[in-house]
């Protein structure tokens, strides 16, 4: 049973809480958090629908580093950029959301206000777990970057583990993935992931596709992989084919256009909800909130169907 602190005492308790571990790479987090009470403005879940039961709701965002709608994270201010991930915690309870996926998430950076974002972004969403994987870390005198994936989730995100591509001295993205069990699902496990791959080179995503299935591969369970892609079947689609095909993987409507990048005005679906065979989509929403320079994605999950057998 886990207790409400109050507010004064919050981040003590986080920060004695956080457990720092050596990632392949960089570094990763694995905390448990308490949420206070917020403001739930409704921002997005209006269009959304009410979740079936028995169902799982995932969210990916591309967080941007807390930069929201500016050119740049170092142009904001601490509390400029503390709103800015209120607002996407505002949305996030809104939309209730059961795991959220999070690419260009911050640890503690000179860039972007010196706070950890996961950990405050877990604790104004009411989401208990999470787990940070920092894959580009830089420090320099007193400048220091670190950024990465991360997954916040209702339940136990067991046994993480983060991973940096690392192809060259500019790849400095990568994925953490984590087993859920979903109590919808009397507890099924499932393996969840978040991903970001490389934004400027075809050949560079190809090979970091080719290092992530290598690396899921021998997973046995079923498997949710989200995140931004840098990609979609209109421009590229031989790299899609080559993540889906790899991995068993499906999309919801894979060619429609529904554009997530860049957020005041989309033109191209970058952010991306794939699932195994095991699993079918029974809703699939485009946030309409920009809440980063990509908009948020959710989808409704659901045990496939097992056909009757003759």
């Amino acid at each position: 049973m886990r207790r409400t602190l109050p507010s004064h005492a919050l981040h003590q308790t986080l920060h004695q809480a956080r457990r720092f571990a050596r990632a392949v790479g960089g570094h990763s987090t694995k905390g448990t958090v308490v949420a206070p009470e917020i403001d739930r403005p409704a921002l997005c879940a209006a269009d959304l629908g009410v979740k079936k039961p028995g169902s799982l709701r995932l969210m990916t965002l591309n967080l941007g580093h807390g930069r929201r709608h500016l050119r740049h994270q170092a142009l904001a201010k601490s509390p400029t950029l503390e709103g800015n991930l209120r607002a996407v915690a505002h949305a996030v309870r809104e939309v209730e959301p059961d795991v959220v996926a999070l690419q260009e998430a911050d640890g503690p950076s000179t860039w972007s206000g010196n706070f950890d974002h996961v950990a405050r972004l877990a604790e104004l969403a009411a989401l208990p777990d999470y787990y940070h994987g920092e894959h580009n870390v830089v420090g320099v005198g007193r400048f220091n970057v670190r950024y990465g994936t991360a997954l916040l989730s209702r339940q136990e995100l067991k046994e993480p583990v983060s991973q940096r591509f690392g192809a060259n001295w500019r790849d400095t993205k990568g994925f953490v993935v984590a087993t859920l069990a979903v109590p919808e699902w009397d507890g099924l496990e499932i393996d969840v992931a978040s991903v970001h791959l490389d934004f400027l080179t075809r050949s560079v995503r190809r090979r970091q596709i080719a290092s992530l299935a290598e690396f899921l591969a021998d997973r046995q369970r079923p498997l949710v992989l989200s995140g931004d892609l840098n990609c979609c079947w209109h421009f590229e689609p031989e790299s899609m084919e080559q993540l889906t095909e790899s991995l068993g993987l499906k999309a919801f409507c894979p060619q429609a256009h529904v554009p997530t990048f860049p957020s005041q005005r989309p033109l191209r679906r970058l952010d991306w909800v794939l699932v195994t065979p095991e699993l079918e989509f029974s809703n699939y929403h485009t946030l309409a909130t920009p809440l980063s320079d990509h908009r948020g994605v959710v989808a409704d999950l659901e045990l496939a169907a097992r056909p009757h057998p003759a």
